[in-house]
């Protein structure tokens, strides 16, 4: 679905991203993780066309380069950290523009029913009419995810998508894009913090430090004690043993 060649990033003559190659398979679902300053964020940056770079990203063996503006947009979409709010856009009007390369803003049935799953599938149906200004932080980052899915891409891409999220809509979030994965035709690249959420849900890990990959494969894999130690400075192990011992003693405390 997405294949990487020698990627590299520089903002000015400070290097970011190091001549990075990777790629990701129908269904799968590709974390990159790495403390802050490794580069993730502007990888995505970079194969969405938000910043030069060297090298070649390709989606279904198309160079992303050489694609029309359209074109790209039915074929990479991306859910960012924050949001830039100018217009008292509606909820409904911003999912509508998840649509647009494909109506040119002539809306057909389809292009609704389409809109009304999007806006199902985030919990935004009640909300559709209220204006992006009055929408909490978490109505907002799920207003966007509505407009993505409405997109319908076929790599999706995430930064950092727990923004502004509640636990209940983190775990809703994490379970329909996990569902929207597995459909054919479809892959999803996320820029993580969260170690556990990347190891529950990604199929294929990258783990970075100062632009470079360190480690990559299989969650399990990619991040080994011996690694992640190596990239944060800590036994990340047994640093998340001890917080979830946290959780197992207070449980132990109410069964008392």
């Amino acid at each position: 679905m997405l294949q990487v060649s020698g990627l590299r990033v520089s903002y000015g003559d400070v290097p970011v991203v190091r001549g990075l190659s990777f790629a990701a398979r129908e269904n799968d679902w590709l974390m990159i993780v790495g403390p802050n300053g490794a580069g993730k964020s502007t990888i995505l940056r970079a194969i969405a066309q938000g910043v030069p770079y060297m090298g070649e990203v390709r989606v279904c063996g198309q160079d992303l380069r050489r694609m029309k503006d359209a074109a790209r947009a039915r074929t990479v979409g991306v859910l960012t950290q924050s949001h830039s709010i100018s217009f008292g856009f509606s909820v409904q009007e911003l999912v509508e523009l998840g649509r647009y390369a494909y109506s040119r803003g002539r809306l057909d049935q389809e292009d609704r029913r389409i809109i009304d799953e999007a806006l199902a599938r985030t919990d935004m149906l009640a909300r559709r009419r209220q204006s992006l200004f009055t929408l909490s932080g978490g109505e907002l980052q799920r207003s966007f995810l509505a407009q993505v899915f409405a997109q319908d891409p076929q790599v999706l891409l995430l930064d950092e998508p727990m923004n502004h999220l509640d636990l209940t809509y983190q775990r809703q979030l994490f379970a329909l894009i996990a569902d929207w994965a597995k459909q054919p035709g479809r892959a999803v690249v996320s820029v993580m913090h969260d170690l556990s959420i990347a190891m529950r849900y990604g199929t294929a890990a990258l783990l970075l430090h100062e632009g470079q990959i360190v480690a990559q494969g299989i969650p399990g894999e990619a991040f080994s004690r011996e690694s992640l130690q190596a990239v944060y400075g800590i036994d990340v192990y047994a640093w998340m043993r001890d917080l979830s011992s946290v959780w197992e003693d207070k449980g132990k405390g109410q069964t008392r």
